[in-house]
């Protein structure tokens, strides 16, 4: 009884050990998300200032063509990052970009879009608390999701889009899902 006291101690340490060092194995950039394979949140986003009334964003807006839709904020450094990426994405014409202004005085979103380019062909705005973005599981800006002809969500990018990440991951994925009948 004894003896089994003394390695207790080892065998907590030997099995956090294991833990630990599984954990330094996992990308923290892959998040699993829940809504993967699910339907875009209902949501009806009211546009930017600025805007056309109708160029707001809706969950009906995500069906009969593969989209991606952008999580970003006036006050987010890697959106700022990230955004020459999508004006050239919007240039190339291969997928439309929506964007959900996230956390954000609608105005300033406006403004900040007035002042870097507009990637987006429809921006909502969703302010403090950010309930859109809260119903997509987003935990951070920039995060993109992959939305099919459906309107289901197929894949979910955290962190900025960079031409390599888009490439590589992004791109395959959305014409694999464009040539699916």
């Amino acid at each position: 009884m004894r003896r089994a006291l003394y390695l207790l101690p080892v065998l907590v340490f030997v099995g956090l050990a294991v833990l630990f060092l599984k954990g330094l194995t996992l990308d923290p950039r892959e998040i699993p998300s829940v809504l993967i394979d699910r339907p875009v949140p209902e949501m009806a986003l009211p546009p930017l200032p600025g805007r056309p009334a109708d160029s707001g964003l809706a969950s009906a807006d995500l069906k009969g063509r593969v989209s991606v839709v952008n999580i970003y904020g006036s006050w987010c450094i890697a959106c700022l990052q990230e955004h020459p990426t999508l004006l050239a994405l919007k240039q190339q014409g291969e997928v439309p970009i929506h964007g959900i202004d996230w956390r954000d005085d609608p105005a300033q979103g406006a403004a900040w879009l007035a002042k870097h380019g507009d990637p987006y062909q429809r921006v909502g705005s969703d302010p403090a608390p950010g309930r859109a973005a809260i119903d997509f599981g987003v935990t951070g800006a920039p995060e993109s999701f992959i939305v099919d002809q459906n309107g289901v969500i197929r894949y979910k990018h955290i962190g900025p889009i960079t031409p390599d990440n888009w490439r590589k991951t992004l791109l395959p994925i959305i014409r694999k899902l464009e040539a699916a009948p």
